[in-house]
């Protein structure tokens, strides 16, 4: 069997898979920024998995963990994960030590797109689309996340779309993750909510403006970015997933609404069948720790 691990900005997320490649068991405990906490964490969760026993005792023949920032795949080295407080870090090796059985790592986007892809099936490629605190992508042909030469695929929330838009972290303008991200609703919607999406989503409903018009440009920005993957890479379906997701139809709707929109103006968008090919990951499911044992 196998053991997937999300290493998530404020929680970690485990799963064993079986032989099946089914769910066995999860598990959550809560992320403790820095080195030692990330990997303390790790351990925990190993740990509450597995009842205490040794991985190698249980037949564990591979764990795999996704993880934001930027992942050496081959050497299993995370670099500039700023959310987690780690500048570098040689995560496969000490785990490997620690555990006593292969560890595979690779950045989370990258994790989610492979369950995604594996949790809904079929053999055509498929673009994932991360809503989270930032936005990425990842694409998955034949099983395998395709990662580019130097492993920037997928990176399309550093794709500027409005060049007079808002300035980006990453030092360009009018970046899709300007509009369409966690960080980009926090800035044009700022709430005390727990859930500010929703807090804006039920403003707008209300009638509210100011909530109409930034709901506006989140759903036209997460529509943009689906178009993107779309006509960049001629994936069968996108699917959409992370924090953001959690909106459900709500979401869904109105980005539809948009792609019928612009197909009634574009007969190229409308003989794509745009429409029909984004669909959400269904909720609670545990995609990224999947495809992390997946990895």
């Amino acid at each position: 069997m196998r053991i997937g691990i999300d290493v998530g900005g404020t929680k970690i997320d485990a799963i064993i898979l079986g032989d099946d490649t089914g769910v066995r068991k999860r598990v959550r405990r809560e992320t403790v920024s820095g080195p030692d906490g990330v990997l303390c964490g790790i351990r925990a969760v190993v740990d509450d998995l597995l009842d205490g026993h040794d991985p190698a005792a249980q037949q564990v023949t591979h764990v795999g963990v996704g993880i934001p920032g930027v992942v050496d795949g081959a050497r299993g080295m995370v670099m500039h994960a700023v959310n987690l407080d780690i500048h570098e870090l040689d995560l496969a090796s000490i785990l490997a030590a620690a555990l006593g059985t292969r560890v595979t790592v690779d950045n989370d986007v990258n994790a989610a797109a492979t369950g995604a892809a594996h949790l809904i099936g079929g053999a055509a490629p498929l673009g994932y689309l991360n809503l989270g605190t930032g936005l990425a992508a990842g694409v998955v042909v034949d099983g395998h996340v395709w990662r580019g030469s130097r492993g920037g695929a997928g990176e399309i929330g550093h794709i500027p779309a409005d060049p007079n838009g808002y300035a980006c972290l990453c030092g360009q303008r009018g970046c899709l993750e300007t509009v369409a991200s966690g960080t980009a609703l926090a800035k044009l919607w700022p709430s005390t909510s727990v859930l500010p999406a929703v807090d804006l989503f039920d403003a707008a409903d209300r009638g509210d403006a100011r909530a109409r018009q930034v709901r506006g440009v989140l759903v036209h920005g997460v529509a943009s970015a689906v178009r993107l993957l779309l006509l960049s890479t001629d994936v069968e379906d996108v699917v959409i997933g992370g924090g953001l997701s959690n909106l459900g139809e709500r979401l869904l709707e109105p980005v539809r609404g948009v792609f019928v929109d612009w197909s009634a103006r574009s007969p190229f968008l409308a003989s794509l069948g745009i429409v029909d090919r984004v669909q959400l990951l269904p909720p609670g499911v545990p995609a990224a720790a999947v495809g992390a044992a997946l990895l």
